[in-house]
């Protein structure tokens, strides 16, 4: 419990119950300084117009709908991806205004790549950036994902074994591949441009959901692990960056349309769920305004002081939905024992 001590308009001091006195400046209101510092206006609060932000996986899916909300907010957004033709749509059918959006074709799951995209942004940005987005990610449980293949007798060993080993290496390695040491090569590639960005710049790493439930995430183990990955990933990033006033956070998202929920996009780049049943509040899915409304909070002015939080976003299941404080919390199945 803190106490507040002020009856006049001198410094004063702050007193708690579970640290010796410690001596604070309190400033009296009349003093305090005027301008955006305080307006607590939603367009101050959210207005991202000073970002230039990169976005990997930007032209589809979580990736488009985060790049389009900061690029309708006036940000300048870079986006990546392998397919140079669905960038090309992007831009075109998003790029218009008040921000901008630019392709560049790379491959994020190698280092080369992610090496080769700062230099080429530092390049065009030599003051640099505010805002990396690492949301380029992959699934390849094909085998062994409810959805195609069934689920096995869970209450039979033999089953249980018989379906899961179905997976692949090489599944592993690739999903790991993206989902993991890709964040980690651009997170580390791009340090030295979002130091140059100012004490407001951040990554935030598009996690999932399935990276902090207990079960199969429908059969995709492979998945669910990658993303368990990049959350502690995130953490050991916030910590090794605290130094040079970088910020991590994650958003951990769960169903939203996307190529990789949907197995497609049409020739707009968007995706659409049609079947998919909702049990959470809103008794919906996971849709643009969601995930805006989350990027325009953390990069925007009134998301500064926001490091290391874990942002959960509109699961399909009633798990706590919001910003875990400091990544601290633990998410269970309802019907499992923690």
């Amino acid at each position: 419990m803190l106490r507040l001590f002020s009856s006049t308009a001198r410094s004063s001091f702050v007193r708690s119950a579970f640290r010796p006195l410690i001596p604070v400046n309190i400033v009296p209101k009349a003093t305090m300084a005027t301008g955006q510092a305080n307006d607590l206006s939603a367009g101050a609060l959210f207005d991202v117009s000073h970002v230039t932000a990169v976005v990997t996986g930007g032209a589809t899916g979580i990736g488009l709908m985060i790049t389009q909300a900061l690029q309708s907010n006036g940000a300048k957004v870079y986006i990546t991806g392998r397919r140079q033709e669905v960038l090309d749509q992007t831009v075109k059918m998003y790029s218009n205004g008040p921000g901008q959006i630019i392709a560049l074709r790379g491959d994020v799951s190698k280092k080369s790549e992610a090496v080769r995209l700062a230099g080429e942004i530092e390049s065009r940005e030599p003051k640099g950036v505010q805002l990396l987005v690492n949301n380029a990610g992959i699934a390849r449980d094909d085998d062994t994902r409810y959805s195609n293949n069934g689920q096995p007798d869970m209450g039979d060993a033999k089953a249980i074994s018989e379906h899961f080993l179905r997976s692949s290496e090489e599944q592993w390695l690739e999903t790991m591949q993206t989902n993991v040491v890709g964040a980690y090569f651009m997170s580390m590639a791009f340090l030295p441009l979002l130091a140059k960005g100012g004490p407001s710049s951040q990554v935030v790493n598009v996690s999932s959901i399935s990276g902090a439930m207990k079960g199969p995430s429908m059969g995709q183990p492979a998945y669910a692990s990658s993303k368990a990955a990049a959350t502690h990933l995130s953490r050991m990033l916030a910590t090794i960056f605290k130094d040079v006033k970088v910020r991590v956070n994650v958003i951990a998202p769960g169903l939203f349309p996307s190529e990789m929920t949907a197995g497609k996009s049409g020739a707009d780049n968007k995706s659409t769920l049609d079947g998919s049943k909702a049990t959470n509040p809103s008794g919906r899915l996971g849709e643009e305004r969601d995930m805006a409304a989350t990027i325009l909070f953390l990069a925007g002015r009134g998301g500064g002081f926001t490091m290391g939080r874990l942002c959960i976003r509109m699961e399909v299941s009633p798990f706590a939905i919001g910003c875990d404080n400091g990544f601290g919390s633990t998410l269970i199945q309802p019907a499992v024992a923690n």
